[in-house]
């Protein structure tokens, strides 16, 4: 199975043969790449691809760039054992990656993990949410194409921040299933830093602190966050938020 890596340290890894970030052709062989895989429901035309790569600041002599970054990819290609030339067409005047069936790529695992997550959850199977969350979490949580600078990358890592603060919700509320209150503290917490105005994450961490036996630290959440959308939006916690502080409230 060819295994693609796009956050983190990118990659590729077929039959325990491994192609590391730092052999991509820099920066813009890495672009164009996660590129490619993002975009390989059909054909990519070569203004387009240099676009993503170079937007306004088009150099002159793009067009022979370009193809010395795509001859590059195939070398890379071929280092893991498939035809650079197949995998990596050119014509038209556009370019297309039909990768092999059953490839593996990080970005579409999360999407998929996290959906699985929240599905088991849904269904009132918090053990089955267990591995899909974590899965979801581990990968969404590393950065995407460091030092990139372009509406595409910002809207890829958008997505990825979407399935991370799903993932740790998941998370929070697998571990405050399983007893592990510690840990479903850890996670809300981490939740409410990176989403500040997300009640959701503080619901989370409420029920955690109260899981956990310190109701005191709960309703300290709860005035935070009461406090926080009061002042920056002029409203009241929703009633789902003030149902969880009543409820911790009752357990007094």
């Amino acid at each position: 199975m060819l295994r693609i890596y796009l956050s983190g340290g990118m990659s590729l890894d077929q039959e325990e043969v491994l192609v590391e970030a730092r052999e991509f052709p820099g920066q813009q062989g890495r672009e164009v790449f996660a590129y490619l895989v993002c975009n390989r429901e059909g054909p990519v035309s070569r203004s387009e691809l240099a676009d993503a790569l170079w937007g306004s600041r088009l150099p002159e002599a793009w067009g022979t760039s370009l193809s010395a970054i795509v001859s590059k990819l195939r070398s890379l290609l071929g280092r893991v054992g498939l035809d650079g030339a197949a995998v990596l067409s050119t014509g038209a005047g556009c370019h297309e990656l039909r990768l092999p069936d059953g490839s593996w790529i990080d970005h579409e695992a999360a999407a998929d993990a996290i959906h699985a997550a929240e599905s088991a959850l849904a269904a009132g199977d918090p053990a089955r949410a267990y591995g899909p969350s974590a899965v979801a979490h581990h990968i969404a949580r590393r950065p995407f194409l460091p030092g990139g600078d372009a509406p595409w990358i910002d809207e890829r890592r958008e997505k990825l921040g979407s399935i991370l603060i799903r993932a740790l919700e998941c998370r929070a509320e697998v571990y405050l299933w399983n007893g592990e209150s510690t840990l479903a503290v850890e996670t809300a917490r981490d939740a409410v830093t990176s989403h500040p105005f997300r009640e959701s994450a503080y619901r989370l961490l409420m029920r955690a602190h109260a899981a956990a036996g310190n109701t005191a630290e709960a309703l300290r959440v709860y005035e935070r966050c009461r406090v926080l959308v009061s002042e920056e939006l002029g409203v009241s916690p929703s009633p789902e938020t003030r149902a969880v502080h009543a409820a911790i409230l009752e357990s007094l």
